[in-house]
């Protein structure tokens, strides 16, 4: 492996999981968060923790963006340009609107750095066991450039021009959303009619009727335990809401995912946000 030192910012769930298999991977690593605990954290872990963006950016090759919001994107790209690096390539892995992932890279690409559109399908769990699928696009030439880099984080897919990355993460975060919603009926029906809901579980595991979510959220919901998040609640309601947006743009229908988004604010209203997605059973209990 050729020895090149790469930059996170953003230390949480997904970013810290992401600089763990690369400092095991033997990758000199290092992070940037405005949570102190998390650069404590990755201190600890074997990490360079740095004190600004700019002052990351100048010392890596590769710098990694895990955030949550178009500020902090914003705030981070100022940081790059701040720094005065060329030749840095930047991969952005978080959910954000297709306008606020287009802006950064034009600031970018002004200035010498390249930019990749590269959100990911999986969880906090998919992360800790690097089973992330990668949606890679962009250049195709910097993409090819960081495949080792995706391969430590689980599998990856090209999927062409700046931004089909984020439109496959609409299409992947759709089908999370109405399928967790499915998962919480379903199990809300079976409480109702006095069935065990480790029995539901179990049954509809084996059959056609399982998915992803009902595996992985439907099991978090029969046994009564929404911590620790793999994904907030308030994270799918956000996302749900780029997706609403998006399809709007292009004319597509989404009635399902509308009906979801309306149940997803309601639960974190209820003050249900903060827990993992899972927790829409708790609202759908709460309306019976």
């Amino acid at each position: 492996m050729t020895a090149r030192r790469i930059g996170i910012v953003g230390l949480g769930v997904m970013g810290g999981a992401t600089a763990g298999h690369l400092i095991a991977s033997g990758y000199e690593v290092h992070g940037f968060d405005v949570d102190q605990d998390k650069c404590r954290q990755h201190r600890e872990g074997g990490g360079t923790v740095h004190r600004s963006v700019a002052d990351l950016a100048g010392a890596v090759d590769t710098l990694i963006t895990w955030l949550p919001s178009a500020q902090a994107l914003a705030e981070t790209v100022d940081g790059i340009v701040e720094s005065g690096t060329t030749g840095l390539v930047v991969i952005e892995m978080g959910t954000l609107s297709l306008a606020t992932k287009q802006m950064a890279h034009d600031r970018l690409a002004a200035v010498g750095v390249s930019m990749l559109d590269c959100p990911v399908s999986g969880t906090g769990q998919q992360a800790a066991d690097a089973t992330l699928v990668v949606f890679g696009s962009g250049d195709p030439d910097v993409f090819v450039s960081q495949a080792e880099i995706f391969g430590r984080l689980g599998t990856h897919r090209y999927l062409g021009a700046f931004g089909n990355g984020s439109v496959m993460k609409y299409i992947a975060n759709l089908l999370v959303t109405v399928h967790t919603l499915a998962a919480a009926e379903a199990h809300n029906l079976g409480a109702a009619s006095g069935l065990d809901p480790m029995l539901v579980q179990q049954v509809i595991s084996e059959g056609v009727a399982s998915s992803r979510m009902w595996e992985i959220r439907g099991a978090m919901m029969a046994a009564s335990r929404y911590e620790p998040p793999a994904g907030r609640l308030d994270i799918i309601k956000k996302d749900a809401g780029l997706i609403s947006e998006h399809a709007s743009a292009v004319g597509a229908k989404t009635p399902a995912l509308e009906l979801a988004l309306s149940l997803f604010a309601a639960a974190s209203e209820a003050g249900l946000g903060s827990l993992d997605a899972a927790a829409i059973r708790i609202y759908l209990d709460q309306m019976t």
